[in-house]
């Protein structure tokens, strides 16, 4: 495991990334992956740097993206393991290997989409992500129109790769690590 912090990540990001929703979508993943490191009992400041670092090439190379992770990544001193994991969320998207392996690969490969539905259940409600159920969002999950640009697909995918954990497990630890850091989302508390 690396040794990257939430600090280090937010100040490399800010040099590759400059749009608004992307630093949202970066925040996003970030909080789902602190609570996914909580779940599995690994380094959640370590596992947030690796969501909010996760798509630090996307807004300069959007059509080869994760193909250029590393040479942004290692000048800055990010270790080999981090960049890998952080390329394998991109595995058979964009990317041939790595395949996702890890419990935190295949987390980031997981919530990357997934906080997508789940900001944009969140945005149509009037108390946004305050007091989310499960149970309404699996509703949103299951309806392909809503939030229709969020690959179900490749969530199924990853749902199926953590297969230590029940889907609705893996959506809990997305909305509450959200629910976590609403303000950042640009949620009112």
């Amino acid at each position: 495991m690396g040794s990257l912090t939430l600090a280090k990540a937010k100040e490399i990001l800010a040099k590759h990334t400059t749009e608004e929703h992307l630093l949202k979508h970066a925040a996003a993943v970030s909080a789902a992956m602190g609570a996914m490191a909580e779940h599995y009992g690994e380094d959640k400041e370590y596992w947030e740097a690796v969501g909010y670092l996760h798509d630090v090439d996307y807004e300069k190379f959007p059509e080869e993206h994760c193909q250029h992770v590393r040479e942004l990544l290692a000048p800055e001193g990010v270790d080999d393991e981090t960049i890998n994991t952080i390329i394998s969320h991109g595995w058979g998207l964009c990317v041939d290997e790595p395949e996702p392996t890890t419990p935190i690969q295949k987390s980031l490969f997981t919530v990357d989409e997934l906080t997508g539905i789940v900001m944009a259940y969140g945005l149509m409600r009037p108390e946004g992500l305050k007091d989310m159920q499960l149970k309404s969002f699996k509703k949103k999950f299951k309806d392909k129109r809503f939030a229709a640009g969020c690959d179900r697909e490749t969530i199924k995918k990853g749902f199926a790769m953590l297969s230590d954990m029940d889907p609705a497990d893996i959506m809990t630890c997305t909305i509450n690590g959200m629910q976590a850091h609403a303000a950042e989302l640009g949620f009112a508390e």
